[in-house]
């Protein structure tokens, strides 16, 4: 099987979060790594399996990430299977109630990610997964590195 994760990253949290699914996946699977500046819409083709990941950044994915994903055209991802996460903040350790009111009304990037991927024919082989940092910039909180590995690996299959 042949995988690519494609990741944005802005602190550097959500590149080793990629890594280790990365690292999950290379068990069963040929990985590569890529920015999203890195990819085309064309260069997707030849994949099995596309991983999808950007940190939350105002409820939704990176600018970069976002401008890939606003390139897919209707049905350019049909029959493909697909995964998307990001990083995030828990909305409960969140201390100003408007702001985690906000967060939990808005939502996090890797839903976003993944309906833009619906949207471009693609198959959601899992629902979206969101790992934990401890705040704007980090770190991962504890075991998030090995919970990423687990879930790479789980994609795998």
């Amino acid at each position: 099987m042949k995988v690519l994760v494609i990741y944005d990253s802005v602190f550097g949290n959500t590149e080793k979060v990629a890594r280790a699914i990365a690292d999950g996946l290379g068990k069963k699977a040929t990985v590569e790594l890529k920015r999203p500046a890195e990819v085309t819409v064309d260069g997707l083709a030849g994949y099995d399996l596309l991983v999808v990941g950007s940190p939350t950044r105002g409820f939704r994915p990176t600018e970069g990430l976002a401008a890939l994903l606003n390139q897919l055209p209707p049905g350019a991802l049909k029959g493909r299977r697909m995964a998307a996460f990001d990083t995030r903040i828990r909305a409960e350790t969140i201390k100003q109630a408007p702001l985690r009111f906000l967060v939990n009304t808005g939502g996090y990037a890797a839903k976003k990610i993944a309906e833009r991927l619906k949207k471009a024919g693609a198959e959601i082989v899992a629902p979206p997964e969101g790992f934990f940092v401890e705040d704007t910039e980090g770190p991962l909180e504890p075991a998030e590195l090995e919970r990423a590995a687990a879930w790479g690996e789980r994609l795998a299959t």
